[in-house]
């Protein structure tokens, strides 16, 4: 039957063919081929194969316990071993007491970290489900023009290269730092329970130095992934809000009821966004700031001379934390200043269409690129110069009311109220100065 199904399916070209217009383009630019919702979904394998060998699905029961026992073992227990089996020796290092302190300094935050990190991850896969629904894939891109999916797409293989270029080169300096660590400055010597369970001749440094590694990638792992996805989903809304940029333009011939619903989409999902990773981002701001600051103490209260192999830990830990959380402050700066720009775009379309239908040529539009780094490299078209046909597509009471919409939903991210955009970043920087700078007055009047 299957053969015969298939011979009379091969017998009737004429019932398959594409239309004579569509036959003469080349296959890879016919609308037939364009890139659907199921190549987006192949291309979140990358992370799905991270996650997995992070021990970070959660998509099965089995799954979800073998998380959160890897979770326990390298985030809180192997650590803690770790940090309690360690002992000054003055014979290896004159510097070996003040290696073990900020060893343990750095630990504590990045434990921190991915516990919160974790936790938030937790959270988003048993609200939202996956990955798809996390990053709006699940139909949103259905919505969207094929400018936004191209660009997406790119976005996508970037994000990962990112998280790579982001944990690899830490990765080697901390590997490079352990092995100095514990084969030259501290001793191992493993609590008097552990002893008894394990066999007596083994090679504790080896297995301190595999483990910690093992743990550190792990906790750097799990705080970074949240990093990129937080990014990763700025980036989507900036696309979106691109594709809203070029409905402005003449050719596009938008109605202000297609702009505003395209606009109530995007604030939907930026206030979705907003309500995800708010706890995340004060949460990882307090537990840096405390971090950089014990830091600081002990670093000014030791009285050894400072080097890679005592102090190896605060350099790459910090690196770490200021990275991940910064990628996250300038992408949702970069957001919010793009949503914000759209008040200024419209209010120049509305103002050309009114001298169009006065009668009076069109004031020459300014382009809406920026001349920072806002943009990465994208400049964005100006509503083009309005022809007089054009003056009906929507009345002067609609774009009105729209240009007043945008005015009062200018907003992007936020958290708890507070809009976050580079006046915010502003006042954290003097917030994080001001605290070091009294801990340096504290540190010269006491000394």
């Amino acid at each position: 039957m299957d053969s015969e199904e298939e011979e009379q399916g091969s017998s009737s070209p004429e019932t398959a063919a594409p239309p004579a217009s569509s036959s003469r383009r080349p296959l890879l630019l016919n609308p037939a081929y364009a890139r659907c919702k199921s190549v987006i979904h192949d291309e979140l394998r990358n992370f799905r194969v991270f996650l997995q060998w992070c021990a970070l699905d959660h998509s099965s029961g089995p799954a979800r316990a073998a998380s959160y026992a890897a979770f326990l073992a390298l985030a809180i227990l192997v650590p803690a071993a770790v940090s309690l089996s360690l002992r000054a020796d003055a014979s290896l290092s004159p510097a070996s007491a003040s290696a073990i302190t900020f060893n343990r300094v750095a630990q504590l935050p990045a434990s921190g970290l991915a516990v919160i990190s974790f936790l938030t991850l937790a959270a988003f896969f048993r609200r939202c489900g996956g990955l798809r629904q996390l990053l709006f894939l699940d139909g949103g891109l259905r919505d969207d023009t094929a400018f936004v999916r191209r660009s997406y797409a790119r976005e996508l293989d970037r994000a990962f290269r990112l998280l790579a270029a982001l944990l690899l080169p830490p990765l080697c300096a901390e590997a490079a730092h352990k092995a100095v660590f514990f084969f030259a400055t501290v001793r191992v010597e493993p609590p008097a329970p552990l002893l008894l369970l394990l066999p007596e001749r083994l090679p504790w440094r080896a297995v301190a130095l595999v483990a910690t590694v093992a743990s550190w990638v792990y906790r750097t792992g799990v705080f970074l992934v949240v990093c990129v996805l937080f990014r990763l989903t700025c980036e989507l809304q900036i696309l979106r809000f691109e594709g809203i940029y070029r409905m402005f333009d003449v050719e596009a011939r938008a109605a202000a009821a297609d702009i505003f619903a395209e606009h109530r989409r995007i604030r939907t999902q930026l206030l979705a966004t907003s309500h995800r990773y708010r706890a995340f981002i004060i949460c990882c701001l307090v537990t840096i700031t405390v971090s950089q600051l014990g830091a600081l103490l002990a670093a000014l209260s030791s009285r050894d001379a400072k080097s890679f192999a005592n102090s190896g830990d605060l350099l790459v830990g910090s690196a770490v934390q200021l990275s991940g959380f910064f990628m996250c402050l300038f992408g949702a700066a970069r957001i919010t200043h793009r949503a914000q720009r759209i008040v200024s775009i419209a209010s120049q379309w509305h103002m050309n269409m009114v001298s169009v239908q006065q009668g009076k040529p069109p004031a020459a539009p300014a382009s809406t690129s920026a001349s920072d780094n806002d943009v990465s490299g994208s400049s964005t078209a100006a509503p083009a110069s309005l022809q007089p046909e054009s003056g009906a597509a929507c009345s002067y009471e609609s774009r009105q009311a729209l240009v007043t919409y945008l005015c009062h939903n200018g907003g992007g991210i936020t958290l708890f109220g507070f809009t976050l955009d580079r006046g915010l970043l502003h006042t954290i920087f003097v917030f994080e100065m001001t605290l070091v700078l009294w801990i340096l007055s504290k540190v010269v009047v006491l000394s």
